[in-house]
């Protein structure tokens, strides 16, 4: 299986995922810390879902909060699931908490 969903571990290797995409990326941002992590990993399976059906039209990267801390200030990201569709490097559309897979496709559809 081929992998859909990057997992940067900083802050450097995210703006290399982003630079490198030729296409929207769609930043989900999780936490690890107890009350995030069962929210963040079931949103795990749904942007995997996600990825597969959007493959060729979108880049989804997985951001640890902690360990991208420059990243999420960047895009003011403040909880934990959240979401921010990034085109050309600009943030055009956000969401936060955890979402069906119905709501992340119309957080996409329309910017795609």
């Amino acid at each position: 299986m081929v992998k859909r969903v990057h997992q940067p571990r900083e802050d450097a290797e995210f703006d290399f995922i982003l630079g490198m995409s030729d296409v929207p990326v769609l930043a989900y941002f999780i936490g690890t810390w107890p009350k995030a992590l069962d929210p963040c990993r079931a949103m795990d399976l749904v942007v995997g879902g996600i990825a597969e059906e959007y493959a060729g039209r979108l880049t989804a990267v997985r951001a640890d909060i902690t360990r991208c801390p420059a990243v999420t200030g960047r895009y003011g990201v403040t909880g934990a699931p959240s979401y921010v569709l990034l085109k050309e490097g600009e943030a055009v559309a956000h969401g936060e908490g955890p979402m069906t897979t119905a709501e992340v496709r119309e957080l996409l559809d329309g910017h795609l």
